[in-house]
């Protein structure tokens, strides 16, 4: 090994992971009275028990079975979430509510980090904040989508959106014929966190 290998190799390992920089600054923040390890505490605990999938299955289902609540849901989701006693950050001003039908698809992504409205539909999956998928859904959607398991017929289209800054997006997936009827803790049992990106079909 040369010295310039050699001296390559004691600082790799030397740097700290991430976990020992989230940790180091957690501390620092600690020591001067920020109280940052409550704060992640209670971070870990919305994201675990809170800000969860269900969330957005309770909104499919009623919109399944509620026309009115249909309505106010796609034309303004956030108001609407409100009414299922559901809450949004303050920078998520507009929810918007795409509905997927026999012959449309909507799929949602965030080309430039990984948005979601994670409050009704739960954090980002990991495959949804690959730069793959952010950069391959947009230009290649009907092949992401078929990689992914969801093999549309050409007649289908497909409608790819881009989280902004202040707008997210949640794909209202279209209703199996054989659940019409069903209750709405039923209906909220099938729909998936993956049918509300819009890489599924119930």
């Amino acid at each position: 090994m040369s010295e310039l290998e050699s001296q390559i190799d004691t600082t790799v390992r030397h740097i700290a992971t991430v976990e020992q920089r989230v940790d180091a600054i957690q501390g620092a923040l600690d020591a001067r009275g920020f109280e940052a390890s409550q704060a992640v505490d209670e971070l870990g605990h919305m994201a675990q028990e809170e800000w969860l999938p269900r969330n957005g299955a309770r909104v499919v289902a009623k919109a399944w079975t509620d026309a009115a609540f249909r309505a106010r849901l796609l034309a303004n989701g956030r108001d609407a979430v409100m009414e299922l006693g559901l809450s949004m950050p303050k920078h998520h001003r507009h929810l918007v509510v795409l509905e997927n039908t026999a012959k449309v698809q909507n799929v949602i992504c965030c080309t430039l980090c990984s948005c979601t409205a994670f409050t009704i539909i739960g954090l980002p999956p990991d495959w949804y904040k690959d730069l793959e998928y952010r950069a391959r859904v947009v230009r290649e959607s009907r092949t992401v989508l078929k990689e992914m398991g969801l093999d549309l017929p050409a007649d289908v289209e497909i409608r790819v959106w881009d989280t902004t800054a202040d707008t997210r997006y949640m794909v209202l997936p279209e209703q199996p014929a054989h659940t019409i009827g069903w209750p709405e803790d039923k209906l909220a049992s099938i729909v998936t966190r993956d049918a509300m990106i819009g890489v599924s079909r119930l």
